[in-house]
């Protein structure tokens, strides 16, 4: 299996930072991200930019490369694969060849996640996400998300603790659900995670964020590299 690099970019400390990311991204990024993010509020818009930054950077970095030269190619299963499509699962290309580069993005809380498979074999696919427990702990969330094997492993688990294990497995799920390609077009409760090959947690100590997030990663072994196109959180 291909190493995964994981890391954590934090949120915003100060006004004045958002000022800076609109700047550098109209110097580095693409027209398509650009105009994606004008589409958005102004917070929302921000937040989406300072993750493109990141991930340009962090793609660069690994296959050092100037991020001033990487062109954007994503590729969405609806809408296909190319520089001129601002969304679903993230990629670049340099001086017109596509690199070996599995990536993946994630937000929660105001964090980013990035996850990137370097020297990815053709067709490999990659799913990272991060999940803030505050968003898991509303009722009836087993009965949507979870499947009933998932479930039963949270009969014995504290009040207390049951917001945390949840966000861990549905970190899981959406990482698995990214990898594939799915998404949620499949009823969540429909996906056991409990043991899925290529499907992790991720340490806080590995990852740089903060403890109380929950994190995953999945990364296609070569059975599973043939199947359907795939989105990203980006």
């Amino acid at each position: 299996m291909a190493q995964c690099e994981v890391r954590a970019i934090p949120p915003f400390l100060l006004p004045g930072e958002a000022t800076a990311v609109r700047r550098e991204a109209e110097h580095l990024l693409d027209g398509v991200e650009l105009a994606r993010a004008k589409a958005l509020a102004p917070a929302g818009g921000t937040r989406l930019l300072a993750g493109r930054l990141a991930l340009r950077r962090f793609a660069a970095e690994l296959l050092s490369v100037p991020a001033a030269d990487l062109t954007v190619a994503y590729s969405c299963p609806r809408c296909g694969t190319g520089p001129e499509l601002g969304h679903g699962r993230p990629g670049y290309s340099y001086r017109g060849a596509t690199l070996p580069l599995a990536l993946s993005l994630s937000r929660a809380g105001d964090w980013t996640l990035l996850a990137a498979a370097v020297d990815a074999a053709p067709g490999m696919r990659l799913g990272v996400d991060i999940e803030d427990p505050l968003r898991t702990g509303f009722d009836g969330f087993d009965e949507v998300s979870l499947a009933p094997a998932e479930r039963r492993t949270l009969r014995d688990v504290p009040a207390e603790l049951l917001p945390a294990a949840r966000a861990r497995l549905w970190a899981r799920k959406e990482a698995w659900l990214k990898m594939t390609g799915e998404g949620l077009t499949i009823a969540p409760s429909s996906l056991d995670v409990l043991d899925r090959p290529g499907l992790r947690d991720l340490d806080p100590d590995e990852t740089g964020l903060p403890p109380h997030l929950a994190a995953a990663v999945a990364l296609s072994v070569p059975a599973q590299a043939s199947g359907n196109g795939g989105s990203g959180s980006s």
